[in-house]
């Protein structure tokens, strides 16, 4: 596997550190493995095409293998600004992608999604894991909260989100969640739907 110069690295973190220009985008949740079903792949791909072809830079966890490596590639096959963050123990174990037009290096799980909310326009879930679930439960709930207004989408392909949706549901009639908080969560098809959801942010908006 390719591994990530050091030097860069501790470059990049320095940079993050400092402030330097933090680079607003689209924030991607999704899983580093591919799934069972090629049409994840398929919409990974087809997503960050259209990221970089729309000039919309890509917020993502830095990995290079899985949906997250299928999404930073055709963004950047395409041209587009991809920004990783990771944490410093998945460098050790080279699970970095060594060809992103930014990394940024962090300490923690919890300091990585703070890096990537604050360069986030909107968040975007695609399949994923467990890491992706904690992911996208933090943002709701920091939604719900009050903490952050940006738009949250479930790019629900072939229906993957659906359980995750009756749970939701199933909450809100035990009373543990409020039936206006439902709509926090936008659920779109494909990418075409994504892209003319009124909410989706126009590459200009910061």
């Amino acid at each position: 596997m390719n591994t990530v110069n050091q030097a860069q690295l501790e470059t990049t973190s320095l940079n993050a550190l400092a402030g330097r220009q933090k680079t607003r985008g689209i924030c991607i949740y999704c899983g580093a493995r591919p799934g069972t079903d090629p049409a994840y792949e398929e919409t990974a791909r087809a997503l960050g095409t259209a990221l970089a072809q729309s000039g919309h830079a890509l917020i993502y966890g830095g990995g290079e293998v899985g949906m997250m490596g299928a999404l930073a590639n055709a963004a950047l096959a395409a041209g587009g600004h991809v920004v990783g963050v990771i944490p410093q123990t998945m460098v050790e174990r080279e699970w970095a992608h060594p060809g992103l037009s930014e990394l940024i290096v962090v300490d923690t799980m919890h300091e990585r999604k703070a890096a990537m909310a604050k360069r986030a326009q909107c968040y975007v879930a695609l399949p994923g894991g467990l890491g992706t679930l904690e992911e996208l439960s933090e943002s709701l709930s920091w939604a719900q909260l009050g903490f952050h207004a940006q738009p949250l989408f479930l790019l629900n392909v072939h229906d993957y989100f659906n359980p995750l949706l009756s749970f939701i549901n199933h909450s809100i009639n035990q009373g543990f969640v409020a039936a206006a908080d439902r709509a926090l969560i936008h659920t779109v098809a494909d990418v075409n739907s994504l892209w003319t959801h009124p909410l989706f942010p126009s590459p200009t908006q910061t």
